[in-house]
């Protein structure tokens, strides 16, 4: 499934860049380009989406039904 999220890069001022995405909080990325920037930032929002399933599923009944949605 591929999913479409908003990057907001500005220049650092310590030089290079930095990017958030506001659908997802807490997900940032940094880079000396806007490239590697975004690039940090997707790493950012894989590692946040991966580690809020894992959460939930650990408090999951066995019985619970599981599926995939496309959005």
């Amino acid at each position: 499934m591929k999913r479409e999220f908003t990057a907001i890069i500005e220049s650092a001022p310590e030089g290079g860049y930095w990017a958030i995405c506001p659908e997802i909080p807490g997900a940032n990325g940094q880079g000396e380009t806007t490239e590697e920037a975004k690039e940090s930032l997707k790493k950012a929002i894989i590692l946040i989406l991966e580690d809020r399933l894992e959460d939930i599923r650990r408090g999951l009944p066995d019985d619970a039904i599981q599926e995939t949605i496309a959005i």
